[in-house]
């Protein structure tokens, strides 16, 4: 059975559809201020599907994500202590709590680094509000760490991605297995 083979196909497909860009804009914004999945599982394929746009994918996908960012410090601004036991309840106490470690230490640096970092980027939006960031010096990290991220990523997709497309489609089954094992494994030893 080719499972993932096939959902590689198809996504590959849905990255061509006209309204794709909306959709990554639209992805983009919600990851930064309260969405969990992050805007990398479509700018990834569309960037392989259309290298010739990877530039403008990587712009679309930072101005989104920072208007998301700044939607989130809002967020963080109003609704903190109402949005707080929420984060809790949904199991991102850990990392919230690292996200407000990270603040206390480096200020705007862990937003800048926040666009690398695994923990998601909507903790550091909500958080940066919370504590009252100044809002011109998060705008200005926002834009350079999340930019340099998916700048990066879909350039390097772009480049190296389409002479790849013939080796990941002959072992996109094994590592579509090996995820999936992966993941089962870190709820596993995350639940213990």
């Amino acid at each position: 059975m080719k499972l993932f083979s096939n959902i590689y196909k198809k996504v590959i497909e849905l990255a061509r559809h006209r309204n794709a860009e909306y959709y990554l804009g639209g992805l983009s914004f919600a990851e930064s201020s309260f969405f969990p999945i992050p805007p990398d599982v479509m700018l990834i394929p569309m960037s392989l599907a259309r290298p010739e746009r990877w530039i403008r994918y990587a712009f679309l996908t930072t101005i989104a994500s920072v208007l998301g960012g700044i939607a989130g410090y809002f967020i963080g601004v109003w609704a903190f202590e109402w949005l707080e036991s929420i984060l809790v309840t949904g199991g991102y106490a850990g990392r919230l709590e690292q996200a407000e470690s990270l603040f206390e230490t480096w200020g705007v640096w862990a937003v800048l680094a926040a666009g690398f970092s695994p923990i998601p980027y909507k903790l550091f939006t909500i958080t940066a509000g919370a504590l009252s960031m100044a809002f011109l010096p998060f705008v200005i990290a926002s834009v350079i760490g999340r930019g340099s991220r998916f700048f990066l990523v879909s350039g390097l997709v772009a480049k190296a991605g389409p002479g790849m497309e013939p080796t990941i489609l002959k072992y996109i089954e094994w590592l579509g297995w090996l995820v999936v094992v992966l993941l089962i494994t870190i709820v596993i030893f995350t639940q213990v």
